[in-house]
C-alpha cells in the first residue's frame, strides 16, 4: 500500500499539508535512542518529551503510536543529520528511510528538519541550567528533539519560508 502522508524539507508544504495546525512531534533520531518532543496546536512553544530506546521498527512503531494518540499529534518533525558543509551521510540515510516507514505506519505529514547544532545547543541549555552532567546525558536527546522542533514550528508560525 502506497502512502499518501507527505514527506518534505519545505516547511511551506509541510504547512500547507497542516491547514488547522495541530499538535506536532519532534524526534531526535540516534543509533541507540530516540529523542522525543511535542508542541502545541498553535505551533507556539516546544517540550522535551521523553527518550525512548531505539530498536526494531514494529518495537519503535508502537511506542511512538502512543505518544502520537496521546499527544494527539497530527504531523511529525525529524531531525536531519546533515554534515556541517550540507552533504548527507548515512545518518541521513538512515533518517530518510525511517520517515518513509513512519508515513506507512502513520499517514501523518512528516518535516525532514536540518538539525545541525541542535545537540549542541540543547547541551549547552542544559548546562546554562546548572544540570548534572548524569541529567544531561540521560535527558539529551529529548531536549534536542525540542530544539529541533522549535526551529522547525518558529518557521511553520512565522510564516517565512
Amino acid at each position: 500500500m502506497a502512502s499518501s502522508a507527505v514527506i518534505t524539507e519545505d516547511a511551506g508544504e509541510f504547512r500547507s499539508a497542516l491547514p488547522d495546525g495541530g499538535a506536532l512531534l519532534g524526534l531526535d533520531l540516534g543509533t541507540k535512542t530516540i529523542g522525543t518532543a511535542t508542541c502545541d496546536g498553535g505551533w507556539r512553544f516546544a517540550t522535551n518529551h521523553t527518550t525512548l530506546p531505539r530498536g526494531k521498527f514494529g518495537r519503535d512503531r508502537e511506542e511512538l503510536r502512543k505518544v502520537i494518540k496521546d499527544r494527539s499529534s497530527a504531523g511529525i518533525v525529524i531531525g536531519l543529520p546533515r554534515n556541517m558543509d550540507g552533504s548527507e551521510g548515512p545518518r541521513a540515510q538512515s533518517s530518510r528511510a525511517y520517515a518513509r516507514n513512519l508515513a506507512e505506519s502513520f499517514e501523518l505529514p512528516i518535516l525532514l528538519w536540518d538539525e545541525r547544532w541542535s545537540t549542541q545547543s540543547a547541551e549547552a541549555a542544559m548546562i546554562g541550567q546548572d544540570m548534572s552532567r548524569a541529567k544531561r546525558a540521560e535527558a539529551i536527546d529529548s531536549h534536542a528533539a525540542a530544539v529541533i522542533l522549535q526551529g522547525a514550528i518558529d518557521r511553520l508560525a512565522g510564516g517565512v519560508l
